[in-house]
């Protein structure tokens, strides 16, 4: 069915973390939409980003949604043929889901959380260099 050797196991570690995390933070997000949207207007009181709270909350858990898709996708499309393409989608989608991340966290002056979401953004550029 598939070749493991002949495909980039790093790519497919990262796809896997970037799904994971995607996915699991929508499924958060669905779930406890009351719950992250009280936290969220707390956090964002300060900001030109209070009276939006709402509507910046759907549009992070789309794009995370559509992130933690096309890197599952883009697993199963490496294993299957070895195609790259969903695999790259998803880890550009990750990239711009983490930049609005990053922003808004700097925007909270949330330091420290704008340091963890680094942290994911240094292996979804990695993939990216990878998939290109």
């Amino acid at each position: 069915m598939f070749n493991i050797v002949s495909v980039n196991i790093a790519s497919i570690l990262v796809l896997v973390l970037l799904a994971v995390t995607f996915i699991q933070s929508g499924y958060d997000k669905v779930m406890d939409w009351k719950g992250n949207l009280e936290w969220l207007k707390e956090h964002f009181a300060n900001t030109s980003l209070k009276n939006r709270v709402p509507l910046a909350l759907l549009h992070i858990l789309v794009l995370e949604l559509i992130s933690g898709i096309l890197c599952t996708v883009g697993v199963i499309q490496l294993l299957v043929n070895q195609n790259r393409t969903y695999g790259l989608y998803g880890a550009i989608f990750s990239c711009i889901t983490l930049i609005m991340l990053l922003y808004g966290q700097r925007l909270a002056k949330d330091y420290d959380g704008a340091r963890t979401i680094v942290i994911y953004f240094i292996p979804a550029v990695l993939a990216v260099f990878w998939l290109s």
